[in-house]
């Protein structure tokens, strides 16, 4: 058995990857309302995939957020997110994924949407935790 100070933790932890997944996301969110979606849909004509799915990213952007931040079906609004995360990688940045930031220091050039999609995978393994609506 866990101690409960455990459980705490794990539920907070729980709690903070979640909102702070799904704020980060609903700036991006807002953006999407804001300006639109449709300049995605040539970027996927030129993978071979239907510029409808452009609208996916108002689920993703927009819906998963607030799922996230309330705690809802937080595994599927995490893998909504993944899903956005590893598009926005083939679609816009697929020619940085193995290069350094050029603003220097030695980062990753993708390492914020690459960090977005490992934090949304894992809070997809993890859950919504006790400080959620989600009921248990």
């Amino acid at each position: 058995m866990v101690p409960s100070s455990y459980a705490w933790s794990d539920d907070a932890g729980k709690l903070i990857a979640r909102a702070s997944l799904g704020v980060i996301l609903a700036f991006h969110g807002v953006y999407k309302i804001t300006h639109g979606v449709a300049w995605i849909g040539p970027r996927l004509t030129q993978v071979g995939l239907p510029a409808p799915l452009a609208s996916g990213t108002y689920v993703a952007e927009v819906l998963a957020p607030v799922l996230l931040i309330l705690g809802y079906q937080v595994r599927l609004a995490a893998l909504a997110v993944a899903v956005d995360m590893v598009m926005a990688i083939v679609l816009v940045l697929r020619p940085q994924v193995l290069s350094l930031s050029a603003a220097g220091g030695g980062g990753w050039s993708i390492e914020f949407q690459a960090l977005l999609l490992l934090v949304a995978l894992a809070v997809s393994c993890l859950g919504a935790g006790r400080y959620s609506v989600e009921p248990r």
